[in-house]
């Protein structure tokens, strides 16, 4: 007992507290730090008290093991008032050093600006600089270079196939929510399509999944073929909503390109495992099909079956290869621009690391 009592006496308290508000944030935390004891093996942490007065009405508000110098308190902050901290060491048998000074009155506050994040207000400003100069460009008849996506440039060929043998066009925007990016590309090219069978007057099935979707897509089809000033020609009993049950679905298009025989089939948005089923069963039908997703694991299937497949963003381009709409040009030259910084910055980074140099590293952390 007295050996205990005398190693607690030669235990030295924490030194040189010290309290600042905690940078780049909103608020509502105060950093504390201290030199350790100079007995810092012997103990096991160190405790973390707080009070809104010098004097009294201390409370310990966290704890940190043996090692760590720094906490953030997060508990209960309120902006713009006074907080007192104090740090004192615990021992694996709950015996205790004295504590340290009172610490200076700390005040938390938010910070208009996180400077941590410069690097992505640098990265927002260069990709805004890079996209108004693509659109500026697009918008004076200069020619933006898009390499050839086959799947896209087949879409009209594949519609004319149909028409000259007079059977419809089958088009399947994906199971799918509009909440999925793939769906809103589907719709985008769903719209050009209806335009293209009103001039050809080919008729034009779309089976939905979703009954947004389908909400969505009778509209699109019918202001398709109002641009196609054919309003007359539009049948919205052939846009329709089938269920929202994966495979009874897939076994209801499975029907109509069984009985409707469609000379062209458009697979265009989220799929997942029945798209094999529908790609084999259009193939046996011997329709052209031109298929589209971003979903990874289903692109094999639509590769196999289908006469041409839209990979991955290529599906999220259609909208700005088929329009040609400068702001749209604009901003996929941009995207393209942007992801090749960004790989050079990888490839650097890859390089610095090797010679032990992190900065480009740092430049691509969020």
């Amino acid at each position: 007992m007295i050996y205990i009592l005398s190693l607690l006496i030669s235990i030295s308290p924490p030194q040189k507290i010290r309290t600042n508000d905690t940078p780049n944030d909103a608020g509502g935390s105060i950093t504390v730090e201290w030199a350790p004891s100079a007995e810092d093996s012997l103990l096991s942490g160190y405790e973390i008290w707080r009070s809104e007065a010098r004097d009294t009405g201390f409370a310990m508000v966290g704890y940190v093991g043996r090692g760590i110098f720094k906490f953030r308190d997060l508990d209960d902050i309120e902006n713009g008032r006074k907080y007192y901290y104090r740090v004192r060491g615990r021992t694996k048998n709950f015996e205790y050093t004295d504590f340290t000074q009172v610490s200076p009155p700390t005040i938390a506050s938010y910070q208009w600006f996180n400077r941590g994040k410069v690097n992505t207000l640098v990265a927002v400003v260069t990709f805004m600089i890079i996209l108004l100069y693509f659109v500026t460009t697009a918008r004076r008849g200069k020619g933006l270079f898009v390499r050839k996506i086959t799947g896209l440039d087949a879409l009209d060929e594949a519609v004319g196939r149909a028409t000259e043998m007079g059977r419809p066009v089958l088009y399947v925007p994906g199971l799918s929510s509009m909440s999925d990016v793939a769906t809103i590309a589907s719709i985008n090219i769903l719209q050009r399509v209806a335009k293209k069978v009103a001039e050809y007057d080919t008729p034009l099935i779309v089976p939905n999944r979703d009954p947004i979707v389908y909400m969505v897509t009778r509209q699109v089809v019918k202001e398709g073929y109002m641009e196609a000033g054919r309003p007359d020609s539009y049948n919205e009993d052939n846009i329709f909503f089938v269920t929202q049950s994966q495979f009874a679905y897939a076994a209801a298009v499975n029907g109509i390109m069984i009985r409707e025989k469609p000379a062209t089939n458009l697979f265009l948005g989220m799929f997942w495992a029945e798209s094999l089923l529908l790609a084999e069963t259009g193939n046996m039908t011997g329709a052209v099909q031109i298929a589209g997703t971003d979903s990874v694991t289903q692109l094999p299937f639509f590769v196999t079956a289908c006469d041409y497949t839209i990979i991955g963003e290529e599906l999220y381009a259609a909208s700005a290869y088929l329009s040609k709409e400068p702001i749209l040009l604009g901003s996929l030259k941009a995207q393209d621009g942007g992801k090749l910084i960004i790989l050079l910055l990888v490839i650097l980074g890859l390089i610095g690391s090797i010679f032990g140099s992190h900065f480009f590293a740092q430049l691509l952390s969020v």
